[in-house]
């Protein structure tokens, strides 16, 4: 065997005990970039998901309009319906569980943003008064990103959410199907409909319970190492 080959191979370079400003800066921004990019992926493929799921929706049941038309509303078309409907809601539901998933993951995005720019303010703090978005990777920066014009209102921003969006559509399919079987099964009307409406409201108030205890589990597993300094 040859020298050269019998030769300890070449040790990497030992890398800077600390880098320069420049150099850290540019590893941050390219973390942030990196972020960015995630984000507006996964946002745009959840709202592709949730049109996809309206418009299936919309096509099934004009379907369903369609059979009955057609068929004279007979007992095939209920069972016709039925199966459609069972479709839609198992759609919304995954579409639905989806949703929640992406509302966590932007959570996460932001908190992860924020982390960046608190190692910018370390960097330089005269950027402090700079930056509109939150620079504090707790509660009250996140707060701070998704409502840095001012004026905020927890309310609204979770009533106006994709995930309450879909646990109301899927409620109403879930009250739909249940009242339609109960109608098809010979139940009068008077006991169908409120018992529609009971389990559309149960499923409603749990998936909005199941929703905030998720929030509540990131705050939880992600202590903040930045957290927003106590007002004087």
């Amino acid at each position: 065997m040859s020298d050269e080959a019998g030769a300890a191979s070449p040790e990497p370079p030992a890398l800077p005990a600390e880098l320069s400003p420049s150099v850290r800066a540019q590893l941050l921004a390219t973390e942030h970039w990196s972020l960015l990019a995630s984000r507006s992926t996964t946002q745009g493929e959840v709202l592709t998901r949730i049109s996809m799921f309206l418009t299936f929706t919309s096509a099934s049941l004009l379907s369903v309009a369609l059979v009955g038309n057609a068929t004279q509303f007979s007992d095939a078309f209920r069972a016709f319906a039925l199966t459609i409907l069972c479709i839609d809601l198992v759609v919304g539901l995954l579409t639905h569980i989806r949703v929640m998933s992406v509302g966590m993951e932007d959570l996460m995005y932001v908190l992860a943003m924020n982390r960046l720019r608190a190692a910018y303010v370390d960097l330089d703090p005269g950027m402090r008064p700079y930056l509109m978005a939150g620079h504090h990777d707790d509660e009250e920066g996140a707060k701070r990103t998704y409502y840095f014009l001012g004026g905020r209102t927890d309310f609204r921003q979770v009533a106006g959410s994709s995930m309450v969006f879909m646990g109301f559509v899927n409620s109403a399919l879930i009250a739909l199907l249940l009242g339609s079987a109960m109608l098809t099964a010979g139940l009068p009307a008077l006991a169908a409909i409120p018992v529609a409406i009971l389990a559309a409201l149960g499923f409603f108030g749990t998936s909005l319970v199941r929703g905030h205890r998720r929030y509540l589990d990131v705050w939880k597993n992600n202590p903040p190492i930045s957290p927003t300094p106590p007002q004087a």
